[in-house]
């Protein structure tokens, strides 16, 4: 049995066919976790969707900003981007089973390997959130996206404030700030007030800002987060941090990283597996 942390595939299903090809990848033997844009910029989002839901458990999958936006997109709270994809789902048979199932996905995932914790989310965590507390707040969004309520939370999901997390934050404002550090976060000031105007490198950061994961005192960082959604940042592999999107969309690669946990207090083992991209779109079209 084989465990895999694979990045964003973004709706490029010939992609993850060929990666999972590659990997010799058995539902009946194998896990995989996407970490979230499962669809959108590629050309066949509607596959990739039916694919993993096919696989049952064999497949868990985060949500990430694109899969939001195609939430909000199918409950007429936004209009459809210039660079979306989405009309394969959207115009699909069975689009009530897709969109349905994708909403009831996570929006973090907590797993223990041997002695060590995987902690897996789309963008990011705040410095201030422990493992536990962001599993915690990611279930607080799951439970309205999984209730009647989902279409108001939509209209109420968009836009940058607050900027930093509080605990005295309640309703929409709690909610927005827990879905921006999972689905869109980049770069934090090391207070964890959080900037979403820079997508580059992290030799780009604004003044004052640094990676999330290079925040100072950060409470994960006993703990290994696993992230998609920084294609300027690519692979990145460290103890703590272990960043998967390697930009199949733009014509990189998509990548799966095999974990496997040792007997006897030993830490796990990984193996990075890439398969590279047909470019479907350009940055900056």
């Amino acid at each position: 049995m084989a465990l895999y942390l694979i990045g964003d595939v973004q709706g490029c299903d010939a992609a993850l066919q060929r990666l999972l090809d590659t990997l010799g990848f058995s539902p009946s033997r194998d896990t995989l976790f996407l970490l979230g844009d499962l669809v959108n910029r590629g050309p066949d989002s509607a596959a990739v969707l039916r694919r993993l839901m096919g696989y049952g458990n064999a497949a868990r999958c985060l949500l990430g900003n694109h899969d939001l936006h195609l939430l909000a997109v199918a409950h007429g709270v936004r209009n459809p981007r210039r660079k979306d994809t989405l009309d394969g789902v959207l115009n699909a048979p069975d689009r009530q089973s897709l969109l349905h199932w994708l909403r009831h996905q996570p929006m973090a995932l907590l797993e223990t390997l041997g002695n060590q914790d995987l902690l897996m989310v789309h963008a990011g965590v705040l410095p201030a959130w422990t493992a536990i507390k962001t599993i915690a707040l990611a279930q607080e969004v799951e439970t309205v996206l999984q209730s009647a309520d989902a279409g108001d939370f939509f209209h109420a999901m968009y836009g940058n404030a607050p900027e930093s997390w509080s605990e005295a934050l309640t309703g929409t404002d709690r909610l927005r700030v827990v879905v921006n550090t999972l689905t869109r976060l980049r770069f934090c000031t090391p207070d964890g007030a959080m900037e979403f105007d820079h997508s580059g490198s992290p030799a780009t950061a604004p003044s004052g800002y640094l990676p999330w994961f290079d925040a100072p005192n950060r409470q994960t960082a006993d703990t290994t987060v696993a992230f998609g959604h920084w294609s300027t940042l690519g692979w990145l592999g460290r103890t703590d941090v272990l960043a998967m999107d390697t930009g199949c969309v733009w014509g990189g690669a998509l990548s799966a990283l095999r974990v496997e946990a040792q007997g006897d207090g030993k830490p796990w083992t990984t193996e990075l597996i890439q398969v590279p991209c047909k470019q479907m779109q350009k940055p900056g079209d």
